[in-house]
């Protein structure tokens, strides 16, 4: 089959588009998806860079074209293990079923789905533990891939394949950390990185649960957070605190971390929450904790989901309350391309990349 391989941490070079893959055999309990559609993320540069190690303290976009020489290769993946290589990325994943492993009904073949990225059935569902799909296990960047049948959903819709493709990954992490933050109607919610992929979708989850949402992003894309749900902008290289006050909000919806994460815990009122689940503009902060607890903070590290975070998006998705936001799609063939616009933050909405599909 058709596929792009990381063979190694490091710049772009690193992608190798083949077409000499084998095509992966469902094991009991999996289904084989043939793909049609896979979105670009945070996470496979990420991956790609070892920017999980912790020998990394910069942003992302700072080694996004030749990866970072101080990675750890022995912590540089989401699980804190090695990452295996080669490894085929792609958290993102929509498709059809081909085939079925052992103990999965057939009728399952034909269906049009969605996988969970962030996979709980290779870890035996133990809390807080989790594979990424694409990362722990081979993803979507090739025409076909496998995953567990209990993890990979059916999503009846009239959306495009594109369109479904822009929603695992990114809108499984906001609404994560909304359902992690307990956020409620009527509360006033900041987001951070409000133009990206989980921003954008917070911004749609917390309008729909009822919240007062203000967005921080570039002020070039104002009007798109705007037209996405957002009360009110604040560009990022405004003063958050001097826009809105102090104790002014409820819950903070992060991905960027980096210099203004101080003040995003200036802004939040006493019993405020702060769920984060990114660091974008860079993983080292400045905290006084004596805000921390003289606030009476709550604050939420969001990475693994409970199983009805998934099962919420579907939904959502099949009664039409959120909408894809899609700002390019690529082939494959042009996934270099797409990694670089996406670090150049240029594009307002999802980067996708069609799968050629193979010939029958």
């Amino acid at each position: 089959m058709t596929g792009v391989l990381l063979v190694g941490y490091g710049g772009f070079e690193k992608l190798e588009y083949r077409n000499d893959l084998p095509v992966p055999k469902p094991e009991a309990g999996e289904v084989l998806i043939r793909v049609a559609a896979a979105g670009v993320n945070n996470t496979d540069i990420n991956t790609r860079i070892g920017w999980y190690s912790k020998g990394i303290t910069t942003s992302t976009e700072a080694g996004g074209a030749k990866g970072f020489a101080a990675a750890d290769h022995v912590d540089a993946s989401w699980s804190g293990a090695p990452l295996a290589f080669p490894r085929i990325q792609g958290a993102d994943c929509c498709g059809r079923i081909v085939a079925v492993g052992d103990g999965v009904d057939s009728g399952r073949i034909g269906e049009r789905v969605i996988v969970r990225n962030m996979m709980r059935s290779y870890v035996n569902y133990r809390a807080f533990e989790c594979w990424t799909f694409g990362s722990e296990c081979d993803g979507a960047f090739a025409q076909f891939a496998k995953a567990p049948s209990r993890e990979t959903y059916q999503v009846e819709c009239a959306w495009s394949d594109i369109e479904l493709a822009s929603m695992p990954c990114a809108y499984s992490t906001a609404e994560g950390m909304i359902h992690r933050a307990g956020v409620r109607a009527g509360e006033h919610v900041v987001i951070t990185g409000a133009s990206g992929g989980v921003g954008s979708a917070a911004i749609q989850l917390a309008k729909r649960g009822g919240a007062f949402v203000t967005a921080i992003g570039g002020r070039a894309k104002a009007s798109q957070m705007v037209a996405l749900g957002a009360d009110q902008v604040v560009p990022r290289e405004e003063s958050l605190l001097r826009r809105l006050g102090k104790e002014s909000v409820d819950v903070v919806i992060d991905v960027a971390a980096g210099p203004s994460f101080p003040e995003l815990l200036d802004v939040l009122k006493k019993g405020g929450r702060y769920a984060v689940a990114g660091a974008i503009a860079g993983p080292i902060v400045e905290l006084d904790v004596r805000t921390l607890y003289l606030k009476d903070l709550t604050f939420l590290g969001c990475t693994f989901q409970d199983d009805i975070v998934f099962e919420n998006l579907v939904s959502y998705i099949e009664r039409g309350e959120i909408r894809p936001v899609i700002g390019k799609t690529y082939p494959l063939s042009r996934i270099v391309e797409a990694q670089k616009d996406f670090l150049s933050k240029s594009i307002a909405g999802k980067l996708v990349l069609t799968i050629p599909q193979p010939r029958d």
